[in-house]
């Protein structure tokens, strides 16, 4: 199956090396490595690798941690290939092709894009600041692998930013700026696995998307989630 791991370590020659090298002891063959931050000495990686289905992920996760300030800051199962900031031109060139099915090509791509189990186009009450708790959110579009129906945090369409659910799971929500509605991407907490909660990066990407596809789609954004018009004979 394919992994993504994202583990701190210190930001110095060698330890990369050894990291590396205890992946391939472990079983896992790298197919791509991510630096997501590097500061004040440290670093934050993720790696995305093969790992055999019948290994057992616990060996993995010991081995990275009995490097020298090696911290594993998570290990969960990626739904497809790696991908790159390339792709999220292709995606924007395909929602401005196919305006009627944009947020829904947004939401579909979502989940692959940041190693998200499932994303959702949630609409947000127009009154959500005068409710308790900011009212209740409804789905507007859900992907594939998506729960019925799925379990949000609480959401307002204020700002990008990253969430962790009382269950565990780990969100990354942006607003389009209009209609109430916010794009959610979530990874789910599934033993023995432990998925990281979305780095800012991760949250910075969704959030350039969402803001591009909403001056794409304009006033498409507000039939999302609209009911139906039928014609009346």
């Amino acid at each position: 199956m394919l992994l993504r791991v994202r583990v701190t370590l210190p930001d110095r020659p060698g330890t990369l090396g050894q990291v590396a090298r205890t992946l391939g002891v472990s079983g896992a063959d790298i197919v791509q490595v991510v630096v997501l931050e590097r500061l004040g000495g440290r670093a934050v990686d993720d790696f995305t690798v093969v790992w055999p289905g019948a290994a057992r992920v616990e060996r993995l996760m010991a081995g990275l941690a009995a490097i020298p300030g090696v911290r594993v800051d998570g290990v969960w199962r990626a739904i497809g290939a790696p991908t790159t900031t390339g792709q999220d031109a292709e995606l924007l060139a395909q929602v401005a092709a196919n305006p009627t099915d944009g947020v829904a090509t947004l939401v579909d791509a979502v989940p692959g894009l940041l190693a998200a189990d499932w994303a959702v186009a949630a609409v947000v009450p127009v009154d959500w600041a005068s409710r308790t708790g900011g009212g209740t959110a409804t789905v507007g579009h859900a992907s594939w692998r998506a729960p019925e129906p799925p379990v949000l945090p609480e959401i307002t369409p204020l700002r990008a930013r990253a969430l962790t659910g009382v269950d565990g799971g780990h969100y990354a929500v942006a607003p389009f700026g209009r209609a109430g509605l916010v794009l959610v991407a979530a990874r789910e907490h599934s033993e023995p696995l432990t998925a990281a909660g979305f780095h800012s990066t991760e949250v910075d990407r969704l959030a350039q998307l969402v803001r591009a596809g909403a001056v794409i789609l304009g006033d498409r954004l507000d039939l999302v989630g609209a009911p139906p018009v039928t014609s009346v004979t």
